[in-house]
């Protein structure tokens, strides 16, 4: 599987990617559980090696790559798709790299294993539909 994910904050909060490592860490993990993460300028950062089980999406690690985008909330921190043209851009490259290397894997919003969670705060079934395998 291929789990998109956001970061949850908001607009005025730069959160690169040694900040959400620091964060997964005190929580006791090895260290960032996404193995990519887009900033909001578009520039990706690379986080747990692909080959490294990632920490993104309980029970469904093993077999998954994690990839987050930094925001996820408007300013009054409501749930909301926050990307910029940038963010979708660089999705949607990411994305077409794993499946490349990955055709069989399907691709999915953190949402679609945990519907607790609103995470990514938009459809990836339905954005990345072209590059779904074909069952």
């Amino acid at each position: 599987m291929i789990v998109l994910h956001c970061s949850g904050v908001k607009p005025d909060v730069n959160q690169d990617i040694s900040i959400l490592d620091n964060y997964h860490r005190k929580k006791g993990w090895k260290g960032i559980g996404y193995h990519e993460y887009v900033r909001r300028d578009g520039t990706v950062q690379h986080g747990r090696p692909v080959e490294e089980v990632g920490a993104h999406v309980v029970g469904y690690n093993k077999h998954s790559i994690g990839i987050c985008y930094e925001g996820g909330l408007d300013a009054a921190g409501a749930e909301i798709d926050t990307r910029t043209p940038e963010q979708v851009r660089a999705l949607r490259g990411l994305v077409e790299r794993y499946h490349a290397r990955f055709p069989d894997a399907v691709i999915l919003g953190h949402h679609d294993l945990n519907p607790q969670k609103p995470c990514p705060c938009f459809d990836a079934v339905k954005e990345y539909w072209d590059l779904q395998p074909q069952r």
